[in-house]
């Protein structure tokens, strides 16, 4: 007897053409990047992805994101970070990564980024940014500059909510 398909709990790979009007950041994969195989080892993919989010707070929102941390006191540390690696990246690849907001919460900016070569699908990501006082090492609410930015950018982007993936 066979046993009862089951759905995949994986969505379907992103969609260049569904990334229009989000910001997108070039991203080259360098050696460093790689293993001895020439493939991205996939915890860099990670600090590939901050420096997208870096890139996205200052040309996207306007925001100094080292003066979050270095002036405000303000840490912008991840309390989520998931990827699903839909192809492998290469030494040398040439990227184009775009930024999605999945949701504005009380004290956490949740993240979806998407990667592509060319048109195909390299990698899907959501990573969930929690603000700090970087002092007292707890949570603190989502500043109000940092609020009013990223509900601006997800408004102007036209963004329908996107589910777990």
């Amino acid at each position: 007897m066979n046993a009862p398909a089951q759905a995949s709990s994986r969505a379907a790979p992103p969609v260049r053409v569904d990334q229009a009007g989000l910001f997108g950041a070039p991203v080259r994969v360098r050696f460093s990047h790689c293993d001895p195989a020439g493939i991205v080892y996939f915890p860099r993919w990670f600090d590939l992805l901050n420096g997208v989010v870096e890139d996205w707070f200052g040309q996207a929102l306007g925001l100094d994101y080292r003066g979050f941390h270095q002036t405000r006191g303000i840490g912008l540390g991840y309390a989520r970070a998931e990827a699903d690696f839909l192809r492998p990246g290469f030494w040398d690849d040439r990227l184009d990564v775009f930024v999605r907001v999945v949701r504005v919460g009380g004290a956490a900016l949740d993240l979806g980024l998407t990667g592509f070569r060319g048109d195909e699908p390299v990698l899907a990501a959501r990573l969930v940014i929690v603000t700090t006082d970087l002092s007292q090492r707890c949570a603190i609410p989502l500043p109000e500059d940092l609020r009013a930015a990223a509900e601006r950018y997800r408004d102007a982007c036209h963004q329908d909510p996107i589910g777990e993936t």
